[in-house]
């Protein structure tokens, strides 16, 4: 039986910081007749395994401590697969605290808080995937992102599925929709429910509210057999304060900055990692290639980044901590953000992180070596803001507000964008995407389908989240499935005809991807129409990708004659009417397509007069 797991270069890089897969190391291991335990808690004057063979008794199964490290260490005999654990912590003050393993692969079910000794038996299949998927997450790629929450997806009798139910389920429907990657909320796991799993207190272990980790394991494996992308939610940004989680774990603020200007949330009511203390660093770096490398996960959304950069975040004058020079950034939480990325592509250059980052921040998906925080892509939460406010505007008074459409091409490529129509813009009364456009149910079918359109035109990279394909009326709720009865409607239907139309579309034509994140992907032809509310524009491809020309009329008022410059001749066919009656529109358009006329217009030698139908979309795309 092994004394430790533990090397002196494993001890060297854990104090260093730069340890990135600690979880093969701490935590709990099986190993020849017993399972190998090991926690980091400097300051504890003593620390046990308690669990269920020794009847949870502090005295029964002591560790001992390692060198200067600050781990103990330790192997019961005669434990294995399946036993129930915690850590016994006697810190500096005397109190003993029983604390999770901050580590462990599994964790009881909420609100039950004990780790569970755990070694996965699942055989991978998706060996074709993991070799072939660096190219379908790139940023010339076509992303587009289904954002789903594991309990409110499907039901069935109002009992949620388990992680291969939902796998297979959703796998079929990924594909008749036509999405390529798929964001899972929660996976981390979490003691409060209606959290969404963005208070973590598993940093290692999938939620045991869907089953088991090799549950998870098969999800994930049968979404890349059948060629659709897995990244989840991941939130380095805080935890909870619930008694066996991180906070106060030796006795002492060992994972949290022990101010509270620093070390607690005030929105969220949790501790603030400290980011500058060298274990800590690998702790987290540890748990984010975790996921990389034990569930083969293609994408890490890290949430809450805002929070992370600004010292101030959130507080008022006096309630934080300013810099020696006086200023509010947080510069460990920089530095670990850049170090994070380093290692996470380091270690596998074919995934992507995604920032949530809610401000103005310059470089959030640039290169550390440039002044960056590293990450693959930024979520654009302006776009978000500005286009939702535009469309909620009554159409007779859009022109007024034609700025909130046209301001993002001043930093449409300052970073690398995700354009977001997230779960946070659907609860807690900001009502569903469809309730949030103006007019009759005509009215709103027709901007939602024009909403969608729009977001897949624009360049970027494609989120939705789950019932908005469906155009659900209800906003989300995280204690019931979706009204998936709704999308028998025939509009409602049309709605996800629409999207899958899209994302087909998306796939297809080269010029509506390839330049997503390249300026040279995007043209205006018309940005300044207020008076008709119209926009027109250009999608650009590689020199022989046929061209895209999108036009969008955002008033319920026919535009009949509307001419639009071309950026070559012949024959543009139109390959996308938002007005379809596939789609349950009225049907106006342009007979499938136009030659082009040679009258230059829009500062281009060609143009073609068109209709474009209310509240709607056309796209042409150039042939031959």
């Amino acid at each position: 039986m092994p004394e430790s797991l533990l090397t002196a270069d494993d001890l060297f890089l854990f104090n260093q910081g730069t340890h990135h897969r600690l979880y093969k190391k701490l935590g709990a291991h099986l190993v020849e007749g017993g399972t190998s335990f090991a926690v980091w808690a400097p300051n504890a004057k003593h620390v046990s395994v308690i669990g269920d063979w020794n009847g949870w008794r502090a005295d029964a199964d002591p560790l001992r401590p390692r060198e200067s490290s600050g781990i103990w260490e330790g192997t019961v005999k005669g434990i294995g697969h399946g036993s129930r654990y915690k850590y016994a912590i006697v810190g500096p003050d005397g109190h003993k605290r029983d604390k999770a393993d901050p580590f462990a692969a599994r964790a009881e079910h909420p609100p039950a808080t004990a780790s569970i000794v755990w070694q996965s038996r699942h055989e991978w299949g998706d060996q074709a995937w993991m070799k072939t998927r660096g190219p379908k997450l790139a940023h010339n790629a076509p992303v587009s992102i289904y954002e789903l929450h594991l309990g409110s997806w499907r039901r069935d009798h109002g009992s949620v599925l388990g992680y291969r139910e939902l796998g297979e389920q959703l796998g079929v429907h990924m594909k008749n929709l036509g999405f390529t990657h798929v964001e899972l909320m929660p996976v981390l796991e979490h003691p409060f429910y209606g959290s969404w799993g963005y208070q973590v207190t598993g940093f290692f272990a999938p939620t045991t509210r869907y089953g088991a980790p090799d549950d998870l394991m098969a999800m994930v494996d049968g979404l890349h057999q059948n060629d659709i992308g897995v990244i989840i939610d991941w939130v380095p940004a805080h935890f909870p304060t619930d008694a066996h989680g991180l906070g106060v774990f030796d006795g002492t603020h060992l994972y949290e900055h022990a101010d509270p200007r620093r070390g607690f949330h005030p929105d969220w009511t949790s501790f603030i990692f400290n980011y500058g203390r060298h274990e800590v660093k690998s702790f987290l770096i540890s748990s984010a290639v975790s996921w990389l490398d034990r569930y083969h996960i293609d994408g890490l959304r890290v949430d809450g980044v805002a929070s992370m950069l600004y010292r101030d975040y959130s507080r008022k004058p006096g309630e934080w901590v300013p810099n020696e020079d006086g200023s509010n950034h947080d510069r460990d939480a920089i530095a670990f953000l850049q170090d994070m990325n380093r290692a996470v592509y380091a270690a596998y250059p074919d995934v992507q992180t995604i920032a949530e980052e809610s401000t103005a921040w310059s470089g959030v998906s640039r290169p550390p070596e440039h002044g960056g925080l590293g990450f693959g892509f930024k979520w654009d939460l302006g776009w978000m803001h500005d286009t939702l406010a535009y469309l909620e505007h009554d159409p007779i008074h859009r022109k007024y507000h034609h700025d909130q459409l046209t301001f993002r091409a001043i930093y449409m490529y300052t970073e690398n964008y995700v354009l977001p129509l997230s779960h946070d813009e659907v609860v807690h009364g900001k009502k569903s995407l469809l309730c949030k456009m103006p007019g009759d149910p005509w009215q709103q079918y027709a901007s939602l389908r024009l909403l969608y359109g729009y977001q897949w035109t624009q360049p970027g990279k494609k989120l939705l989240y789950m019932g908005s394909e469906i155009g659900v009326w209800a906003e989300w709720n995280h204690d019931a499935e979706l009204d998936w009865a709704v999308g028998n409607h025939p509009a409602h239907a049309g709605i996800a005809r629409w999207l899958g139309d899209l994302n087909a579309a998306y796939r297809k034509h080269r010029a509506l991807h390839v330049g997503d994140c390249d300026p040279k992907g995007f043209q205006w032809l018309e940005g300044g129409d207020r008076e008709a509310s119209t926009l027109a524009y250009v999608r650009i491809g590689d020199p022989n990708d046929p061209p895209v020309v999108v036009v969008a009329n955002f008033t319920p008022v026919a535009r009949d004659g509307y001419r639009v410059g071309l950026p070559r001749g012949g024959y543009w066919r139109e390959v996308l009417n938002s007005d379809a009656e596939i789609y349950g529109g009225a049907g106006l358009g342009n007979r499938g397509g136009m030659n082009a006329e040679p009258q230059p217009w829009h500062g281009r030698d060609h143009s073609m007069m068109i209709t474009v139908p209310p509240l709607g979309m056309v796209v042409f795309v150039a042939e031959g």
